[in-house]
């Protein structure tokens, strides 16, 4: 059945800066928010939009992502017609199996997916951010302006804006010229990495880009590029409100903690925008008869005898008696045993941290050139005693009594 605009969420990224997180597992894969996963942001914008058919482009360790996609039914996208569809790299007729080259590559690679909906328009997404927005205000603002693509900016800092692509724009709000990262930028509008195409330009750029054996095969740094020099109509829609790109241990951070905010622009409890998630079913959170509990996300399945404060905690954590968790993300499964203190710090899935265990330090107590969150990576063991200082990167067990790791 034609569908007027089909989603590619592109979820392959290794996500090396967030180091010991994404050992195991992809990048958009990673829990977040207490009972979500960083993928689930996208997946629930889509289907709050009344986008239903989704894409979702997979390459480095796939397995748990794909797992945790199942049918797509969380999201309501378990359609006869449309839904959810995982899309690996594949081996095809006469040709060597080769892994997506790059974020352009990748649809190349699964144009004849797009073509079996024979869309107008085609939306590319990152599996990466977290925010909330509405794709068919975006799109009715690329069908309105007659543009060959629409890309979603976000007003930034211009100290900010030397991390980002930068468009500059005319007082339409046409784009004239694109900077990947300047160091004197003209202007403060930061791509998002959330592009609308009309799908018969982008198909002629991407035959085009991949038949140049010099191409990057990038959107931002050869198809955008391209479409401009070529005068094609480009437009920025500029959004307002809460985005974060996840891709570093400092911004998992502080986005789960801006999640604690009752006006951090992403309102889980919002009932007209909900964010969906596939779950696991777990008893009530249980808090001991001593424990403390404070200005905290705690999910289902925990079990808390100590003190909390100021975190997030995933479902089926235990934190035992005299044991102390301060600003700090705790995983699935994650145990702190009794007199251990976790600050500043995330912990993966199924880590035990041992009794007297110290994980983290508190900004206040170290100079801000050498404080950093720590983290651990998913099930090890930090012994007894064990010392995890400030930006430690955990990738193995620790002994008791470690001052050292």
């Amino acid at each position: 059945m034609k569908k007027e605009c089909v989603a590619m969420l592109l979820a392959g990224g290794q996500g090396s800066r967030l180091h010991a997180l994404t050992s195991h597992v992809a990048k958009p894969a990673v829990p977040f928010g207490g009972k979500y996963r960083i993928i689930d942001f996208p997946l629930s914008n889509c289907i709050n939009s009344g986008i239903d058919t989704v894409g979702v482009l997979t390459q480095y360790r796939p397995l748990e992502l794909n797992a945790y996609l199942g049918n797509g039914q969380a999201w309501d996208l378990d359609r006869s017609d449309g839904g959810v569809h995982i899309l690996p790299p594949y081996m095809r007729e006469g040709e060597k199996g080769t892994w997506y080259k790059g974020t352009a590559n990748a649809i190349y690679q699964n144009m004849g997916f797009i073509e079996l909906y024979d869309p107008e328009y085609v939306l590319i997404l990152s599996g990466d951010h977290i925010y909330k927005m509405d794709y068919s205000k975006m799109l009715a603002h690329h069908k309105a302006s007659g543009a060959a693509c629409t890309i979603s900016v976000l007003e930034v800092t211009l100290e900010e804006a030397t991390r980002f692509g930068i468009m500059n724009v005319d007082d339409s709000d046409q784009i004239y010229e694109f900077e990947e990262k300047p160091k004197h930028p003209k202007s403060n509008l930061a791509s998002m990495g959330i592009y609308i195409f009309t799908w018969s330009k982008l198909k002629e750029y991407l035959m085009a880009d991949e038949a140049d054996e010099k191409s990057s095969n990038d959107f931002g740094k050869n198809i955008i590029p391209s479409m401009l020099a070529h005068q094609e109509k480009l437009m920025a829609y500029r959004f307002r409100g809460y985005w974060k790109d996840v891709g570093t241990i400092d911004s998992l951070w502080d986005a789960n903690m801006d999640m604690l905010s009752p006006e951090n622009g992403i309102d889980p409890y919002d009932t007209e925008w909900p964010i969906y998630a596939r779950t696991p079913t777990k008893p009530p959170l249980y808090t001991g008869p001593n424990a403390k509990v404070s200005h905290s996300m705690v999910t289902g399945g925990c079990e808390v005898y100590g003190t909390v404060e100021n975190s997030v905690l995933f479902h089926s954590v235990q934190v035992e008696e005299g044991a102390r968790v301060a600003y700090s993300i705790l995983m699935p499964g994650t145990v702190v045993k009794a007199g251990a203190v976790v600050e500043y710090a995330i912990i993966a899935e199924n880590t035990v941290i041992g009794e007297q265990a110290h994980v983290g330090t508190s900004p206040d107590d170290q100079n801000d050139s050498e404080w950093g969150i720590a983290v651990v990576a998913q099930n090890l063991k930090v012994g007894r005693g064990a010392v995890v200082p400030a930006k430690a990167m955990i990738t193995r067990n620790v002994k008791g009594d470690d001052k050292k790791c």
